[in-house]
Formats: C-alpha cells, sequence, structure tokens
C-alpha cells in the first residue's frame, strides 16, 4: 500500500466530484479527482437544462467559453392523450435578455470543459482509473483500490462521486442497494435538426431555446414524463419513468420513447431530424424521505451518489454542485480540526440543511408517493380535460347550454370522494 496519504480523493469527475475538488484546492488542499471514463463527461449523454447562477457561483463569467446551446427563454407543459395535447407556456422576453436564466447544454461537453478548468487551476484528474473497491483502517475509509496492489491510493477522506447507481456508496454502507421504485429510467435522443427549422417549429427568435416537458400519454399514462429541450442545431428528446412501473408493466423505456415520438403532437416537432446519438441511464427518485447517510468516517457521497436531485423542478447539475461546494467545506472543516470521523465530516449535513437543497427536497417530500398512489392523474383525468375540451369547442348546433351540460356531465361520473381526496392530497403535497 502507498505511504503517502492524500488531502482527498474524488471518485468520479461529474460536476459534483470536479466541484469538490476545485474547491478543496482554492483552499490549499490537494485533491485527486479519478475517472472511470477515457475523458470526463465521457460516458455522460445527458443534454438538459444548465442554471445560470449555481454555476456562475461556482465559475463567474463561465458563459464566455463554456459549451452551451440555447438560453432557455421559453417553459412549456403538455399533457397527452391518445390523439390530442393540452399546453401551458411562459415565454418571457426578459429571460431573453442577459443575465439569462437557464440554457441548453450537453453534460458529456460541459463536464470536459468543466474539469479542464479545473485541472487549470491546479487540480490533478486521472482519466481511466476505475475503482473497484475502498480501503479500510479501523473502521474507517483511508483509501480506493483499483483491485491491485499498485492501484491503492491512501487519503484522509474520500469523496464519493461516482452517480446514481453507487456501488462504492454501498460498500462504505451509507446506503442500501436502490429499489426499483427509487430510481427512473430515461431514454434519451439527440436528433440533428437544422437551427432555422427549430426555430420556426419551436416559434423562436434567432439563437434562443424553449423546454418542453410532457406528461400523460407521453409514458403511458405511469409516473415520468417525455421532454424536448432545443439545443443550437438538434433536439434533445426522451421520455422516462420510475423502473418499479416499467417492470410491473413490462414495458420497455425504448417502446415508450418510440411511441412518445409517434404522437401526433410530437411527431411534426421532429420530422426529418437525423439520429445522432441514443442512450438510456438512471435517475434517483427516492427523494427527500430515502436519502442515504450521506457522509461516514473517512467518506461522503455527493451529487447523484447521495440522492440530490429534484425532479419536479428539473434540477440535477445545480443540486451536484452545491453538494461539492459543501462538501468541500467541511473537508476543509475537518482538515483544521484533524478529525475526518464522522463527528468531523458532520458540517457537510448541516451547510446542505441549511441551503436551498434539503429545503427544497423537503417541500416536494411527498409529490411522487401522493402521484404514484393515483395512476389515474395522467390517464383518466387528461382523457376526461380532452373530451370536454373537444365538446366545448365543437360547433354542432347544440345550444351551449346543453353543452355545458354535457360536459359536467362528464365530471359527474368520475368518483367524487376520489375528486375530493385528489384535490386534497394536491394541496398538502405542494404545500409540503
Amino acid at each position: 500500500m502507498a505511504e503517502e496519504r492524500l488531502d482527498a480523493i474524488v471518485v468520479g469527475a461529474g460536476p459534483a466530484g470536479v466541484t469538490a475538488a476545485r474547491e478543496l484546492a482554492a483552499s490549499g488542499l490537494s485533491p485527486v479527482v479519478l475517472e472511470r471514463g477515457q475523458f470526463p463527461g465521457s460516458k455522460n449523454a445527458w443534454g438538459g437544462i444548465l442554471y445560470r447562477e449555481p454555476t456562475e457561483e461556482m465559475i463567474p463569467g463561465f458563459e464566455e467559453d463554456a459549451p452551451l446551446e440555447r438560453p432557455i427563454i421559453e417553459q412549456r407543459y403538455m399533457l397527452l392523450t391518445s390523439d390530442a395535447a393540452m399546453t401551458a407556456s411562459y415565454k418571457s422576453m426578459r429571460l431573453a435578455q442577459e443575465p439569462y436564466n437557464a440554457y441548453t447544454a450537453f453534460r458529456g461537453e460541459f463536464d470536459q470543459w468543466y474539469a479542464a478548468r479545473a485541472e487549470a487551476e491546479g487540480v490533478e484528474i486521472y482519466p481511466e482509473f476505475t475503482v473497484t473497491d475502498l480501503l479500510w483502517e479501523d473502521g474507517a475509509v483511508v483509501g480506493v483500490t483499483t483491485g491491485d496492489e499498485e492501484g491503492e491510493l491512501l487519503a484522509n477522506v474520500v469523496v464519493l462521486a461516482d452517480g446514481a447507481n453507487s456501488l462504492l456508496g454501498q460498500k462504505a454502507g451509507l446506503h442500501r442497494e436502490w429499489q426499483p421504485h427509487e430510481q427512473a429510467l430515461v431514454a434519451k435522443e439527440t436528433l440533428r435538426l437544422d437551427a432555422k427549422v427549430i426555430e420556426e417549429r419551436f416559434n423562436l427568435p434567432e439563437g434562443k431555446g424553449a423546454a418542453l416537458e410532457i406528461f400523460g400519454e407521453s409514458t403511458w399514462g405511469m409516473l415520468g414524463y417525455g421532454f424536448i429541450y432545443t439545443n443550437k442545431d438538434s433536439l434533445s428528446i426522451g421520455t422516462g419513468a420510475l423502473l418499479s412501473d416499467l417492470m410491473t408493466s413490462g414495458r420497455n423505456v425504448n417502446d415508450m420513447l418510440d411511441r412518445f415520438k409517434a404522437h401526433p403532437a410530437i411527431q411534426p416537432l421532429i420530422e426529418g431530424a437525423e439520429l445522432e446519438e441514443y442512450a438510456a441511464h438512471l435517475i434517483p427518485e427516492g427523494g427527500f424521505k430515502r436519502l442515504p447517510t450521506l457522509y461516514g468516517d473517512g467518506v461522503m457521497l455527493v451529487g447523484d451518489a447521495a440522492g440530490l436531485v429534484n425532479p419536479l423542478n428539473r434540477e440535477g447539475v445545480n443540486l451536484a454542485m452545491m453538494s461539492g461546494k459543501f462538501a468541500a467545506q467541511a473537508i476543509v472543516h475537518a482538515a483544521e480540526a484533524g478529525d475526518y470521523s464522522v463527528t468531523g465530516l458532520s458540517r457537510y449535513r448541516e451547510l446542505l440543511d441549511d441551503s436551498f437543497v434539503m429545503k427544497d427536497l423537503h417541500k416536494i417530500r411527498n409529490m411522487t408517493e401522493f402521484a404514484h398512489e393515483r395512476p389515474w392523474l395522467f390517464g383518466e383525468y387528461p382523457e376526461l380535460m380532452s373530451e370536454a375540451a373537444r365538446r366545448y369547442l365543437t360547433v354542432s348546433g347544440k345550444p351551449k347550454k346543453e353543452i355545458q351540460n354535457e360536459i359536467l356531465g362528464l365530471f359527474g361520473g368520475m368518483p367524487k370522494k376520489r375528486m375530493i381526496s385528489d384535490a386534497f392530497g394536491a394541496v398538502r403535497a405542494f404545500k409540503g
């Protein structure tokens, strides 16, 4: 075993891990980042939303040279039935002015750029370094290994930023194996499409973007959603649902995506686009109630490995960065005290609890259970709303009062106790 002991080893060169390393280096410590991919971001096909403010906090002026796609000036929500779509949209020219609120981006490109910035600031990042296990001493984590004697590294603390299915987190005893109802499986494609065509189809000014989140038939009525994000000259499109629901229904997320793309409200938006990339990946969905233990003797969890994802508000990268920052601050505090035990690292959870990260996760802690217990929210209700809209908008020669009575009859056919329960349940879940 190597004799030299590093200040910290970070496993994983995503936003959480690299942020932790940058903050540690800025504080005068010497972290090392180990990444199993050929380069940071090489195994990440994520194409989604990057929020400006938390990123600006980490790298002031990042917009000048970061690999960004389009600033988001419109958010659309769609509710699909088998043959119809109901849409709500917010589009603001204030969002089209600097400083922008959010951008579309590709994690593969962003992660590589972010890691390069960290290296320029003195952080050592080693790609193609697969950590297979943790090293222990007197019940505390003291390093990592690649499985052979020469691949052992010692450190005062190990930061696990190894993604949603963190096997090292399990080996550290910080969480049990994730259950199917605690993770979502997402299938995502990048579709090449001319920039002008994107702007025409989505009614966007030149260079500006939109984000669409689509519920209901986009996932066969299961808890989850479809999405379309506009990039410079491509679209990121995908669907996802809880892994447990996919397993129970026997349905395949790839078939779900194909079905979503063929929907009459979606197909015209992607017509003529060429498939450039496909990927499927897991997203933590355990939420606040099922968060793992975030730290132990000599070890910490950050980002997806810690389950820090806000699916309701589409936040992941910003939470990952903040967790990396707080982990680094806790390590600096532990270094000053010379104590890397559970007690010495407890500052990490305190910082998270005092921030918007835990406050927001706590607020939406009941949302998944509320929606999952009511599958009709994404099936029966959308069909009912669609039929009501169709009847109201159809000019058939019937008196309007007669049509209104028909619509009231549609809603009257729903179980009243269930509707009342759904209404009160929704208020409680949203209120937090």
